[in-house]
């Protein structure tokens, strides 16, 4: 007999926490500790989301490798300063869970800081894996998200995210798309990417899962 789908992925960053002002003020500190010119907050927001070599080599091209470096040395001692979860994230995963949905985290963070930090804020008992971005492409590539299924041994019914690369990759991971609009991509963005759902908070996820049938 074949398993129905019955997992939903999630982006992290601007998805299921709001992290953004650890991550820039992150990243403006590797640019300071070299001298280099700082961008504004709003020149960096952007681009979270995408590879941080290639966040660095927009602003710095020369140095993104060794800014790199500095970044997630002080992201590594300062990535829950002002991170929590975004208000409801943790009861809809329980929500989730109960009707019997496994859940996923796919995210462009390295898998070991991811798994870090959704420990640092106690959500790895609301997750039932972590996939982070490992020298494989990123999103909008699928591959993460096939990663995360392939190791729940399960099959994907939502892809849940905050930017124009989560719901890409969530299409051509043959999953439907949630767009979220409290994290890094506003409403006008994530509409070029036409998700199937486009809403300013989770709230309206539930509304697509009912609970599953009892084996």
């Amino acid at each position: 007999m074949t398993t129905p789908p019955n997992t939903i992925v999630f982006d992290l960053d601007g998805t299921l926490v709001d992290s953004l002002p650890d991550i820039i003020a992150s990243f403006q500190h590797g640019l300071a500790s070299m001298g280099l010119p700082v961008p504004e907050d709003s020149e960096v927001r952007p681009l979270i989301g995408q590879p941080l070599e290639d966040m660095y080599a927009h602003f710095a091209p020369a140095h993104a490798a060794a800014l790199c470096l500095v970044y997630r040395e002080h992201y590594a001692r300062n990535f829950v300063r002002r991170s929590r979860p975004y208000p409801g994230v943790i009861e809809l995963l329980r929500t989730l869970r109960e009707r019997g949905y496994k859940l996923a985290i796919a995210t462009t963070k390295r898998t070991d800081m991811a798994r870090r930090f959704i420990e640092a804020l106690g959500m790895t008992p609301a997750v039932d894996y972590v996939q982070g971005t490992d020298g494989f492409p990123h999103k909008p590539a699928p591959d993460v998200i096939h990663r995360a299924l392939a190791a729940l041994s399960a099959k994907g019914l939502w892809m849940v995210g905050d930017t124009t690369a989560d719901i890409l990759a969530g299409r051509a991971a043959g999953l439907r798309t949630y767009g979220v609009t409290w994290g890094n991509h506003d409403a006008r963005m994530l509409a070029t990417a036409t998700p199937d759902e486009l809403q300013p908070d989770l709230t309206r996820l539930l509304a697509h899962l009912p609970p599953l049938p009892q084996a």
